[in-house]
């Protein structure tokens, strides 16, 4: 599981989106950037579909969960 506390670029509120980590300053949940990245949407356009979320944030974003999953090994 990946500790999302580290990230900058994310926030956790318990009255936005039933408490899901969200990017900073929004209310666009983490999990849709990798939804839609499975999906075939390309990080350019995600940031185009979901205003707020800055194209350096959504990289961010990936960056910490490779990390964090390359900790696990």
């Amino acid at each position: 599981m990946i500790n999302w506390n580290t990230c900058p670029s994310v926030e956790l509120n318990p009255e936005l989106v039933s408490g899901a980590w969200v990017f900073r300053g929004t209310r666009v949940p983490v999990v849709a950037l990798f939804e839609n990245l499975e999906d075939g949407v390309t990080i350019n356009e995600f940031v185009e579909l979901f205003p707020g979320v800055e194209l350096f944030h959504a990289r961010s974003v990936l960056e910490h969960a490779a990390k964090s999953a390359m900790a696990v090994h």
